[in-house]
Protein backbone atom coordinates (compact mmCIF):
# COMPACT_ATOMS: atom_id res chain seq x y z
CA UNK A 1 0.00 0.00 0.00
CA UNK A 2 2.62 2.55 0.83
CA UNK A 3 4.36 1.87 -2.50
CA UNK A 4 1.49 2.42 -4.28
CA UNK A 5 0.91 5.80 -2.45
CA UNK A 6 4.60 6.71 -2.77
CA UNK A 7 4.08 5.86 -6.90
CA UNK A 8 0.76 7.74 -7.14
CA UNK A 9 2.17 11.19 -5.37
CA UNK A 10 4.81 10.64 -7.65
CA UNK A 11 2.86 10.19 -10.83
CA UNK A 12 0.71 13.53 -9.60
CA UNK A 13 4.23 15.38 -9.25
CA UNK A 14 5.10 14.42 -12.77
CA UNK A 15 1.98 15.49 -14.10
CA UNK A 16 2.02 19.37 -12.03
CA UNK A 17 5.02 19.15 -14.22
CA UNK A 18 3.85 18.43 -17.63
CA UNK A 19 0.94 20.94 -16.89
CA UNK A 20 3.54 23.20 -16.69
CA UNK A 21 5.36 22.41 -19.58
CA UNK A 22 2.19 21.85 -21.62
CA UNK A 23 1.07 25.97 -20.84
CA UNK A 24 4.80 27.13 -21.68
CA UNK A 25 5.58 25.18 -24.77
CA UNK A 26 2.33 23.36 -26.53
CA UNK A 27 0.90 25.58 -28.91
CA UNK A 28 -2.50 27.25 -28.02
CA UNK A 29 -4.94 25.39 -29.63
CA UNK A 30 -3.39 22.06 -28.21
CA UNK A 31 -2.78 23.57 -25.09
CA UNK A 32 -6.59 23.39 -23.37
CA UNK A 33 -7.53 19.82 -24.56
CA UNK A 34 -4.19 18.56 -22.86
CA UNK A 35 -4.35 20.74 -19.73
CA UNK A 36 -7.80 19.75 -19.01
CA UNK A 37 -7.01 15.70 -19.13
CA UNK A 38 -4.12 16.11 -17.14
CA UNK A 39 -5.33 18.04 -14.50
CA UNK A 40 -8.27 15.03 -14.59
CA UNK A 41 -5.81 12.87 -14.16
CA UNK A 42 -4.41 14.77 -10.88
CA UNK A 43 -7.50 14.71 -9.38
CA UNK A 44 -7.80 11.12 -10.51
CA UNK A 45 -4.59 9.86 -9.02
CA UNK A 46 -5.24 12.16 -5.60
CA UNK A 47 -8.55 10.72 -5.26
CA UNK A 48 -7.29 7.12 -5.20
CA UNK A 49 -4.64 7.93 -3.01
CA UNK A 50 -6.66 9.26 -0.74
CA UNK A 51 -9.01 6.37 -0.47
CA UNK A 52 -6.02 3.59 -0.35
CA UNK A 53 -5.14 5.75 3.10
CA UNK A 54 -9.01 6.23 3.83
CA UNK A 55 -10.48 2.72 3.06
CA UNK A 56 -8.44 0.92 5.92
CA UNK A 57 -9.61 3.26 8.53
CA UNK A 58 -13.44 2.34 7.22
CA UNK A 59 -12.38 -1.35 7.47
CA UNK A 60 -11.21 -0.82 11.00
CA UNK A 61 -14.45 0.44 11.94
CA UNK A 62 -16.79 -1.17 10.26
CA UNK A 63 -14.73 -4.65 11.73
CA UNK A 64 -14.81 -3.42 15.00
CA UNK A 65 -18.56 -2.39 15.21
CA UNK A 66 -19.01 -6.37 13.76
CA UNK A 67 -16.93 -8.02 16.24
CA UNK A 68 -18.78 -6.49 19.14
CA UNK A 69 -21.68 -7.39 18.30
CA UNK A 70 -20.28 -11.14 17.49
CA UNK A 71 -18.85 -11.36 20.33
CA UNK A 72 -21.89 -10.74 22.51
CA UNK A 73 -23.64 -13.99 20.80
CA UNK A 74 -20.47 -15.52 21.15
CA UNK A 75 -20.74 -15.14 25.09
CA UNK A 76 -24.38 -15.79 25.00
CA UNK A 77 -23.33 -19.20 23.63
CA UNK A 78 -20.70 -20.09 25.58
CA UNK A 79 -22.78 -18.80 28.81
CA UNK A 80 -25.70 -21.35 27.27
CA UNK A 81 -22.87 -24.10 27.26
CA UNK A 82 -21.24 -23.84 30.60
CA UNK A 83 -24.89 -23.85 31.92
CA UNK A 84 -25.30 -27.45 30.42
CA UNK A 85 -22.38 -28.63 31.57
CA UNK A 86 -23.09 -27.78 34.96
CA UNK A 87 -26.74 -29.63 34.91
CA UNK A 88 -25.99 -32.58 32.51
CA UNK A 89 -22.08 -32.92 32.94
CA UNK A 90 -21.46 -32.60 28.88
CA UNK A 91 -21.77 -29.15 26.37
CA UNK A 92 -23.91 -29.77 24.06
CA UNK A 93 -23.10 -30.34 20.35
CA UNK A 94 -25.73 -28.57 18.38
CA UNK A 95 -28.00 -25.81 18.92
CA UNK A 96 -31.11 -27.41 18.41
CA UNK A 97 -30.48 -29.86 21.91
CA UNK A 98 -29.13 -26.22 23.50
CA UNK A 99 -32.42 -24.36 22.49
CA UNK A 100 -34.58 -27.12 24.19
CA UNK A 101 -32.25 -27.28 27.15
CA UNK A 102 -32.55 -23.84 28.24
CA UNK A 103 -36.45 -24.13 27.70
CA UNK A 104 -36.65 -26.99 29.90
CA UNK A 105 -33.80 -27.24 32.27
CA UNK A 106 -33.40 -25.70 36.11
CA UNK A 107 -30.48 -25.16 38.46
CA UNK A 108 -30.78 -26.75 41.75
CA UNK A 109 -30.53 -24.43 44.53
CA UNK A 110 -28.46 -26.11 47.36
CA UNK A 111 -26.63 -24.71 50.45
CA UNK A 112 -23.88 -25.86 52.36
CA UNK A 113 -23.24 -26.07 55.77
CA UNK A 114 -20.67 -27.68 58.00
CA UNK A 115 -22.20 -30.12 60.92
CA UNK A 116 -20.38 -32.58 63.19
CA UNK A 117 -21.63 -36.04 64.89
CA UNK A 118 -20.24 -38.68 66.45
CA UNK A 119 -17.53 -40.70 65.54
CA UNK A 120 -19.06 -43.98 66.69
CA UNK A 121 -14.92 -45.70 66.14
CA UNK A 122 -13.34 -42.82 67.90
CA UNK A 123 -16.08 -43.09 70.64
CA UNK A 124 -16.08 -46.86 71.01
CA UNK A 125 -12.05 -46.70 71.38
CA UNK A 126 -11.37 -43.85 73.89
CA UNK A 127 -14.96 -44.45 75.47
CA UNK A 128 -16.07 -40.72 75.57
CA UNK A 129 -17.81 -39.43 73.18
CA UNK A 130 -15.56 -38.42 69.96
CA UNK A 131 -16.81 -35.96 66.72
CA UNK A 132 -16.27 -35.61 63.48
CA UNK A 133 -17.09 -33.12 61.24
CA UNK A 134 -19.32 -32.76 58.16
CA UNK A 135 -20.90 -31.22 55.14
CA UNK A 136 -24.57 -31.34 54.42
CA UNK A 137 -26.16 -30.23 50.89
CA UNK A 138 -29.39 -28.50 51.71
CA UNK A 139 -31.66 -28.73 48.75
CA UNK A 140 -33.29 -25.18 48.76
CA UNK A 141 -35.33 -25.88 45.29
CA UNK A 142 -34.96 -24.79 41.93
CA UNK A 143 -34.30 -22.38 39.37
CA UNK A 144 -35.11 -21.95 35.27
CA UNK A 145 -31.79 -21.90 33.67
CA UNK A 146 -33.67 -19.44 31.16
CA UNK A 147 -34.37 -17.05 33.69
CA UNK A 148 -31.30 -17.07 35.02
CA UNK A 149 -29.27 -16.19 31.99
CA UNK A 150 -31.43 -14.77 29.84
CA UNK A 151 -34.37 -13.20 31.91
CA UNK A 152 -37.06 -12.66 29.81
CA UNK A 153 -35.21 -12.00 26.59
CA UNK A 154 -35.58 -14.94 23.93
CA UNK A 155 -32.27 -13.74 22.07
CA UNK A 156 -31.09 -17.41 22.58
CA UNK A 157 -33.92 -18.81 20.14
CA UNK A 158 -32.06 -17.06 17.42
CA UNK A 159 -28.30 -17.34 18.95
CA UNK A 160 -27.07 -19.42 16.38
CA UNK A 161 -27.96 -16.96 13.53
CA UNK A 162 -24.41 -14.68 13.22
CA UNK A 163 -25.88 -11.07 13.95
CA UNK A 164 -23.80 -9.52 11.09
CA UNK A 165 -22.24 -9.80 7.80
CA UNK A 166 -23.02 -12.77 5.51
CA UNK A 167 -26.92 -12.90 5.37
CA UNK A 168 -28.05 -16.44 6.81
CA UNK A 169 -24.90 -17.58 8.24
CA UNK A 170 -24.54 -19.46 10.97
CA UNK A 171 -22.39 -20.31 13.94
CA UNK A 172 -20.08 -23.84 13.41
CA UNK A 173 -20.93 -25.68 17.20
CA UNK A 174 -19.22 -28.59 17.98
CA UNK A 175 -18.89 -30.67 21.51
CA UNK A 176 -17.18 -33.79 22.74
CA UNK A 177 -14.29 -34.99 24.44
CA UNK A 178 -10.56 -34.83 25.14
CA UNK A 179 -8.21 -37.41 26.96
CA UNK A 180 -6.51 -35.77 29.65
CA UNK A 181 -4.85 -37.43 32.01
CA UNK A 182 -6.48 -40.65 31.69
CA UNK A 183 -9.95 -39.02 31.87
CA UNK A 184 -12.34 -37.83 29.41
CA UNK A 185 -13.46 -33.92 29.65
CA UNK A 186 -16.01 -32.40 27.54
CA UNK A 187 -15.23 -29.44 25.31
CA UNK A 188 -16.99 -27.46 23.04
CA UNK A 189 -16.36 -24.68 20.40
CA UNK A 190 -18.41 -22.25 18.11
CA UNK A 191 -16.87 -19.64 15.60
CA UNK A 192 -17.18 -18.17 12.92
CA UNK A 193 -14.81 -17.19 9.95
CA UNK A 194 -13.87 -13.81 9.35
CA UNK A 195 -14.76 -13.42 6.12
CA UNK A 196 -18.51 -14.14 7.03
CA UNK A 197 -18.65 -11.71 8.57
CA UNK A 198 -16.80 -8.91 6.70
CA UNK A 199 -18.31 -10.52 3.58
CA UNK A 200 -18.55 -7.19 1.87
CA UNK A 201 -15.39 -5.47 2.53
CA UNK A 202 -12.26 -5.27 0.30
CA UNK A 203 -10.75 -8.52 -0.04
CA UNK A 204 -7.16 -7.72 0.68
CA UNK A 205 -8.07 -6.10 3.90
CA UNK A 206 -9.88 -9.58 4.92
CA UNK A 207 -6.77 -11.45 3.46
CA UNK A 208 -4.38 -9.20 6.24
CA UNK A 209 -6.87 -9.41 8.80
CA UNK A 210 -6.83 -13.56 8.68
CA UNK A 211 -3.24 -12.95 9.58
CA UNK A 212 -3.20 -10.83 12.26
CA UNK A 213 -1.13 -11.88 15.31
CA UNK A 214 -1.90 -9.21 18.30
CA UNK A 215 -2.47 -9.09 21.60
CA UNK A 216 -4.80 -6.67 21.05
CA UNK A 217 -6.28 -8.11 17.57
CA UNK A 218 -8.38 -11.27 17.27
CA UNK A 219 -6.08 -13.95 15.98
CA UNK A 220 -6.84 -16.53 13.17
CA UNK A 221 -9.39 -16.16 10.50
CA UNK A 222 -12.36 -16.42 12.69
CA UNK A 223 -13.51 -14.99 16.40
CA UNK A 224 -14.00 -18.13 18.62
CA UNK A 225 -15.10 -19.49 21.92
CA UNK A 226 -13.76 -22.81 23.41
CA UNK A 227 -11.82 -25.37 21.87
CA UNK A 228 -11.68 -28.44 20.79
CA UNK A 229 -8.26 -29.28 20.95
CA UNK A 230 -7.85 -28.08 25.42
CA UNK A 231 -9.68 -27.80 28.02
CA UNK A 232 -10.72 -23.78 27.38
CA UNK A 233 -13.69 -22.19 27.33
CA UNK A 234 -12.66 -18.62 26.59
CA UNK A 235 -12.93 -16.22 23.74
CA UNK A 236 -9.96 -15.65 21.19
CA UNK A 237 -10.74 -11.79 20.98
CA UNK A 238 -8.79 -9.43 23.38
CA UNK A 239 -10.96 -7.76 26.40
CA UNK A 240 -11.55 -4.38 24.74
CA UNK A 241 -14.22 -6.07 22.77
CA UNK A 242 -15.72 -7.98 26.19
CA UNK A 243 -15.36 -10.61 28.37
CA UNK A 244 -12.91 -13.56 26.95
CA UNK A 245 -13.05 -15.53 29.82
Amino acid sequence: MLTFILIAVAVILVTIGLVKLIDKFVPQKFKSVLTIALWVLIFFLGYQTFMSVYNPVLFEQTKEKRYAIVIKSLIDIRDAELAHKQVTGVFAGNFDNLVKFIDTAEYTITQRRDSSVIDPVLTKQFGVDMFKEIVIIDTLGTVSVKDSLFKTSERYKTMMNVPVGEEGAKFELKAGFIEQSDARIPVFEAKVKKAVILFDQDKDLISQENEVVSVEGVNGDALTVGSMDEVNTGGNWPKTYGNNE
